[in-house]
Formats: C-alpha cells, structure tokens, sequence
C-alpha cells in the first residue's frame, strides 16, 4: 500500500470492466487509488462488475465501496455525490472513466445512437459534475478527472466514430471550462486521452462484435503505434493517480495524452 492519496475520499465512475482477457481503465484507476491510500466509492451500473473490482481492492487492503448508477441521469448523480458525503464526509476526488462508441458517421448512425453516446460520454460527465462541484466549492478543494481519448483530436482510419469523437470532443472542452471557472476555488480538473490501451472494451468487444481476427487486430494496433505496442489499463491509471495527487497541485486545464506517442504521429 502507498500513501499518495492518504486520507483522500474518491468517486470513480465507470469502476467496473468488460469482461475479457484484460481490465479495463476504470477498473485499473479503482484499485490504483485504494493501493495508495483513498476510500473509493465504486460506481457502475453493474453491480456485479463494481462487486469484482471491490474484490481486487479488498485483497490489496484496501478500503471501496459500491454504488449502482447510471450517470445519464441527474437525480442517480445526485444521489451518488450525496451518498458518498454520507459515507465519508467528502469528496476530493472525481473521475469521469464511462464511455461507448457506435460505428458511422452523420449518414450511417442512427439519430438514437447518437444520443445514446453523447448521452453516456459526455451528458454523464456534465452531471456527475454537476452535483460534485457544490461540494468541492464549499471544502475549497477538489480535483477531476475526466477520461476523453485520442479520438477527440485524431482521426481513426480503422474505426468510423463521428459520435465517439464528437463526444471526446467535448470532454476535452467542457474540462477546460470547468478549470478555468473554478480555478480560483481550489478545485481542478485535468483530462486524459487515452491512444490505443488494450482494455476489454477496446479489443475483445470489437473482435466479438464483428467477428474480427484478434492476432490481426492486436498486430495492427501494435504496429501503428510509435512504441509499437499498445498501453495498459494500468498506464492511464497511473497517469490519473499522478493528476490526482498533491503533486499535480498546480496543474488544471491539462489534456494529457497517454498514447506511445500516437498524437505526434502523421
């Protein structure tokens, strides 16, 4: 156990994972911020995912909690932010990890998709916000992590994501939006843009999903990345540990690529 985040109260959203062969970011950001030393409230829609991840976080000596919600809607996130200042007397810790994509652009999706994921993507960040903030203006202090991705900036010539961008987007620019406007309040809040991490989401769901070859599909993400290899849950949750620490005190309004280089790449 560590102590970077000793004493600290923290929600993550989305700590649950697909199933696969791997984890997922909000799983690995979970347990990293238990390891060192937070009290984290584990809020998924499903319970029994929140439920695996409590497991790891008890077998690490940890301390978390589960809260069933879905974050698109306000009186669920409302509910969330209040039953964590219940429970623990604070909050000192957002991090924003739900995300799904649909495949198309304006053409092909359906005006239902594309609800559905800005609604998940970006509607939830929005609210979580929404009803944390109160309470991180009246401690004066208070750090948020939103996780955006590299689509947000970079056009995938595998995937055709116009929504997933579109939502990634406007993560990035509501982050800074909420930065700036709290700055002076002691609360930050900082993104992370994920490249191409090998999460159950990002390679076994696609691979099911369209019956795609998975040695192929690995070898391909391997190789377009500089590093030539993909990152793991564990490198975005570590990055997220780093933003949420003390040690990242003067840093707010960041958009912090974690991607073996990818976005320096033509």
């Amino acid at each position: 156990m560590g102590s970077r985040l000793q004493g600290k109260v923290a929600i993550v959203v989305g700590a649950g994972s697909t199933p696969g062969e791997t984890i997922g970011n909000g799983r690995a950001t979970a347990v990293v911020f238990a390891r060192e030393g937070a009290a984290v409230m584990l809020v998924d829609r499903d319970v029994d995912s929140a439920t695996q991840t409590k497991r790891m976080i008890d077998g690490a000596g940890g301390v978390s909690s589960i809260f069933a919600c879905d974050v698109t809607r306000a009186d669920a996130t409302q509910q969330m932010a209040a039953e964590c200042v219940k429970q623990h007397g604070t909050i000192d810790i957002l991090h924003n990890n739900v995300g799904i994509g649909a495949l198309g652009g304006p053409v092909e999706l359906t005006e239902e998709e594309w609800d559905r994921v800005l609604n998940t993507n970006l509607k939830s960040m929005f609210l979580t916000c929404k009803h944390v903030l109160p309470y991180m203006e009246r401690q004066r202090s208070g750090t948020i992590i939103n996780i955006s991705s590299m689509s947000a900036v970079r056009f995938s010539d595998v995937y055709l994501l116009a929504a997933y961008s579109a939502s990634k987007g406007g993560v990035n620019a509501l982050t800074r939006a909420i930065a700036m406007q709290y700055a002076a309040k002691g609360i930050r809040a900082n993104a992370i843009m994920p490249g191409l991490i090998r999460t159950p989401m990002a390679v076994d769901e696609p691979v099911t999903r369209y019956g795609l070859d998975k040695e192929e599909f690995v070898r391909m993400r391997d190789e377009a990345v500089p590093m030539k290899r993909m990152g793991e849950a564990w490198d975005v949750a570590y990055a997220a540990l780093f933003l949420a620490s003390d040690e990242a005190k003067y840093i707010t309004g960041v958009v912090l690529p974690v991607d073996g280089g990818l976005s320096c790449k033509v």
